[in-house]
């Protein structure tokens, strides 16, 4: 600016203040969202995330089995409720590591609506899973970001007995549109062959088939999307030989897309000490239009602090994140 307008700006903002009138606020600088430059993605599951008067209600008829009932009901394991009851200061915690995160998006799991997750992300909007259920997958979105709440994807669920997809479109009806699929898929067989006779492994391979088909939906449609989550399962290993695993029934073949894993090169490190987990189990897959986007070493995985795991109830998952560009 000239130095006479600044001077100018200057005598405005003094009368002002003599008027006795508040004065006006100074703009906020930009965000990079709003600038076009980028967009930071991440997907964390927070292990039970709950309000607390709806887990102080749901502790006291708390279920001692896992039966296939419990993912359409308002049912609080017995083991959950008596170690992971959050106190303002672990929701306090949360809400920092959050801040410190600062993602644009978030896909969530194990969160029970969009009240639940206001706890952590209170600058977010949400679009959640309409399942009844305590473990809703779905997303927070940063407030001025525009976007659309897509339609369960239901077919995942397999008949509502497993958790829904969410879907999620950002900037919807423009050339940037980005179409997002949050993911939790069956627990249990992270790591053996879907063609096992476990019944865990024949669930997720029941899951492959409509996940195969959203990707193959969008590869058509030459979208730009990610699918991302907790997926249960190596993926990292099975892109590397697994004959039968999740990755080789999702990825490739006719009508599907090429898809890449964004943690393909990054160290593993689990969220906290003492924690013995050896490899990832959430990931942010990308179609081959949006891998274009991707900002090259932008992968990240928050861990918690010694102190902070040691002390506070946070998630036994921590998020991961990447940046895209937005062109």
């Amino acid at each position: 600016m000239p130095s006479s307008g600044r001077a100018i700006l200057w005598a405005i903002l003094w009368a002002w203040a003599l008027s006795g009138l508040p004065t006006p606020a100074t703009p906020a600088a930009t965000p990079p969202i709003a600038a076009g430059n980028t967009l930071k993605l991440a997907a964390w599951n927070m292990e039970w995330l709950l309000t607390p008067v709806t887990f102080g209600t749901l502790r006291q008829h708390c279920t001692t089995d896992d039966d296939a009932r419990r993912p359409v009901s308002r049912s609080l394991p017995c083991d959950v409720a008596a170690r992971l009851e959050r106190s303002a200061t672990d929701l306090a915690a949360l809400r920092r590591y959050a801040r410190q995160l600062d993602a644009d998006v978030i896909a969530l799991q194990e969160v029970d609506g969009a009240a639940a997750a206001r706890q952590v992300f209170p600058d977010h909007e949400f679009c959640f899973t309409g399942n009844t259920a305590l473990q809703n997958n779905g997303f927070a979105i940063r407030r001025g970001l525009p976007f659309r709440c897509g339609a369960d994807l239901k077919s995942l669920s397999l008949g509502d007995s497993v958790r829904r997809g969410a879907e999620v479109v950002l900037f919807p009806g423009s050339p940037r549109a980005i179409h997002l699929l949050g993911v939790h898929l069956k627990s249990g067989c992270a790591t053996d062959r879907l063609d096992s006779p476990d019944s865990d492994c024949q669930r997720i391979a029941e899951q492959a088939a409509p996940l195969r088909q959203w990707v193959a939906a969008q590869t058509a449609a030459k979208r730009r999307f990610a699918v991302l989550g907790d997926f249960n399962r190596n993926l990292l290993a099975e892109s590397r030989g697994m004959q039968d695993g999740l990755w080789q029934r999702i990825n490739g073949g006719p009508g599907a897309a090429q898809l890449s894993i964004t943690a393909a090169n990054s160290h593993f490190r689990n969220c906290a000490t003492g924690q013995r987990y050896s490899s990832y189990i959430d990931y942010i897959l990308l179609g081959s239009q949006l891998q274009q986007q991707l900002i090259s070493g932008s992968f990240e995985r928050m861990i918690w602090s010694a102190e902070d795991a040691g002390r506070r109830k946070l998630s036994d998952h921590c998020p991961i994140a990447v940046r895209l560009r937005l062109d």
